[in-house]
């Protein structure tokens, strides 16, 4: 493991070799020099960790030096000294983005903590970075089909408001990517992004996730706890199946989006937040609330910019494309050798309906990757692995033997049975929108899911 590296920049030689000592005894790398001049050089050279700078130095001052040093490298922590410390240098130097300022007679344990914590702070920004590196490469709509062509125009031109997004889509059509999407290419992308799955939370337990709450509120409220809506001011809040919560919860919700103030559950402090609300759904939200399952005047305040996210089903076209991408990033995550996809396998994935969407997609080129040994995957592994066992054929046009039954109402139950789980599967499993598409009364289609034992995940 390399050491990390230590910068002494002063004019004297006996605080140069002070400092020296105490760091090297720490298990530091240690360089120094005594000018402005030769620090810029060692940076430039050696890249040091941490840099321990005097003020007052003959020729380029330490001033003017910190000022070099961040245009070489800007995430270098600069922890700037002086014999001769006054409020005006200190606030020069912070403005130029040093670390801290310590005054001599220096305390060597004190410089000792305020390095480490600048080491911590730089490995921390580092870390940071990699991961909104790495968060931005998945953060992409994958697709060329003109329905996904307009749907990233849409991303582009909704991302620079302010205003609230609904997302509307099937489970597993990337809801979530989208609303990241929105905060990643807005103006408070430097700020939180904050999400609640409010299917997820019990129902009990959703207005302390959302609002925070005060200690002793409630039994188990041992001490005080931020709410998302407070960790997300400035920035991002994205209520991921909305579709799920409560109507006393939608209420509370709909009163902070009109007025930005709420109090923690059993506070009486009035909290005022900036946060930017992306709302998302599985659900058939107008349904919903014609049923009066959720409220009609939370919905307009949520539905300002819809963006409806097409079933897989709806952009074949994509699939191969889409493959590629996640065998990319999966081999990748997993240090794996990518595979190929042989051009009739790729057909096989094109013919089929994906009910599952992109996360259904995932997961077969999951295990694909992982249980098949050779280079490319073929037809024949696919087949050999059941992939598309559970639905019955990649294509869904193995039909049964209708002929083979003994009588015509065994015949129509059996085509019946059939036709209504495919068009199930063509409408994601939504009860609502296949009665529709099949022209009979939701109740009647009820009856016959559950006459004929159909299982409706």
């Amino acid at each position: 493991m390399n050491k990390e590296v230590i910068l002494i920049v002063d004019d004297e030689e006996g605080i140069r070799e002070s400092l020296s000592g105490i760091f090297e005894d720490e298990g530091y790398e240690v360089i120094s020099c005594g000018s402005g001049e030769e620090a810029l050089g060692m940076i430039r050279d050696h890249m040091p960790d941490v840099l321990i700078l005097d003020v007052w130095l003959p020729g380029m001052d330490g001033i003017e030096t910190l000022s070099k040093a961040k245009e070489i490298d800007g995430n270098l922590p600069v922890i700037v000294i002086s014999g001769h410390g006054n409020i005006e240098s200190a606030v020069k130097a912070t403005r130029l983005g040093a670390y801290d300022f310590l005054e001599k007679p220096l305390s060597l344990e004190k410089v000792l903590i305020v390095t480490r914590r600048a080491l911590e702070r730089k490995q921390l920004e580092t870390e940071n970075r990699s991961l909104k590196a790495g968060m931005t490469r998945k953060c992409r709509i994958i697709g060329d089909s003109s329905i996904m062509s307009a749907l990233r125009q849409q991303i582009e031109m909704a991302a620079q408001s302010n205003s609230r997004v609904l997302i509307l889509g099937e489970s597993g059509t990337g809801k979530e990517l989208v609303a990241r999407l929105l905060h990643e290419k807005s103006s408070r992308v430097n700020e939180p992004f904050i999400e609640v799955n409010c299917a997820a939370i019990p129902q009990e337990l959703i207005e302390s996730e959302l609002f925070g709450h005060e200690k002793g509120s409630f039994t188990g409220a041992a001490e005080r706890k931020s709410g998302k809506f407070e960790l997300a001011d400035k920035g991002t809040l994205f209520l991921d199946e909305i579709g799920d919560m409560t109507l006393q919860t939608q209420a509370k919700v709909l009163r902070v989006i009109e007025t930005q103030v709420f109090q923690r559950v059993g506070g009486s402090k009035n909290i005022k937040v900036d946060a930017r609300i992306i709302a998302a759904t599985n659900k058939d939200v107008t349904e919903e609330v014609r049923k009066g399952n959720f409220r009609e005047d939370l919905y307009f305040r949520l539905n300002v910019i819809p963006l409806i996210l097409p079933p897989l089903r709806d952009r074949l076209e994509d699939v191969p494309q889409l493959m590629q991408h996640l065998i990319e990033s999966f081999a990748n995550e997993n240090g794996m050798r990518p595979k190929e996809i042989s051009p009739d396998a790729i057909s096989l994935f094109q013919n089929y309906n994906w009910p599952g969407n992109i996360r259904e997609l995932k997961n077969i080129v999951e295990r694909l990757i992982i249980m098949v040994p050779s280079p490319l995957v073929t037809v024949k592994d696919i087949e050999a692995l059941g992939i598309f066992g559970a639905n019955r054929s990649a294509t869904s046009t193995v039909e049964q033997d209708y002929f083979a039954c003994k009588t015509l109402r065994d015949a129509r139950d059996a085509f019946e049975k059939d036709f209504i789980i495919k068009k199930l599967e063509e409408n994601g499993g939504n009860i609502s929108r296949t009665a529709e598409a099949i022209a009979i009364e939701r109740s009647n289609l009820h009856k016959k899911i559950k006459g004929y034992e159909i299982n409706v995940s």
